[in-house]
């Protein structure tokens, strides 16, 4: 997942990045996309462990942005946070009128005064290193942690999503998946099992959301 455009100063290079038609009239800023990302024995053990809304498997997710007069999605991945075209996040999992792979949570109406708050903190973080280590509170972020943070800060500090104990076990064993043994050792870090943490699956499953179905593929 490193081979998506790093994040560059300057206000120009960060607009390129979406600068397509708005032709998706039924997503709206706030959106969260969930999408399961094809990344190996790494999602495959995130997709053990983790169940997204009616049993869906998920590794990823961006929210959905307005700048200037185009919807885009702010996410975690690659580097560092940065801004995707919604064409570009639709059709990393192969997204057409037909298929859909990407499922979009919008959040319950009684949430939706935080929207533009947590779209501007996420918009903030452009730039932001990636958390390889999936640690809290370390100057990085992954995914569904900017997810988390940017409707915690819009809520006043207040937790809309809500942490968990995270584990890089194996289902019913007190044995590592050796993809994650591989993973910390290659970055000469301890696995952080029971860390707080939150995931893309655990995300979607929240009460804060409404689950909806967009009508067309995004072109």
């Amino acid at each position: 997942m490193r081979h998506f455009i790093p994040f560059a100063i300057g206000l120009t290079l960060t607009l390129n990045s979406c600068q397509q038609p708005d032709r998706s009239p039924e997503l709206r800023e706030g959106d969260i996309l969930f999408q399961d990302l094809q990344c190996g024995p790494l999602c495959e053990a995130i997709n053990a462990v983790t169940q997204g809304v009616d049993g869906r498997n998920f590794s990823h997710c961006g929210m959905v942005v307005r700048v200037a007069d185009t919807l885009c999605v702010v996410e975690a991945i690659g580097g560092c946070v940065q801004l995707s075209s919604l064409h570009h996040f639709f059709a990393r999992t192969g997204d057409t009128a037909e298929v859909r792979n990407v499922a979009v949570g919008r959040l319950h109406p009684k949430h939706q005064h935080l929207i533009a708050p947590a779209s501007a903190y996420a918009l903030r973080q452009l730039g932001v290193p990636y958390d390889d280590l999936f640690l809290p509170d370390n100057g990085k972020l992954y995914c569904s942690e900017l997810i988390y943070e940017a409707y915690r800060a819009a809520n006043t500090a207040n937790p809309l999503f809500q942490l968990q104990p995270m584990t890089y076990k194996q289902p019913n064993s007190n044995s590592y998946f050796p993809a994650w043994v591989d993973y910390y050792e290659a970055h000469r870090a301890e696995i952080p099992e029971g860390k707080p943490g939150i995931n893309p699956g655990l995300i979607s499953t929240s009460k804060a959301l409404v689950m909806v179905d967009y009508p067309q593929f995004v072109q």
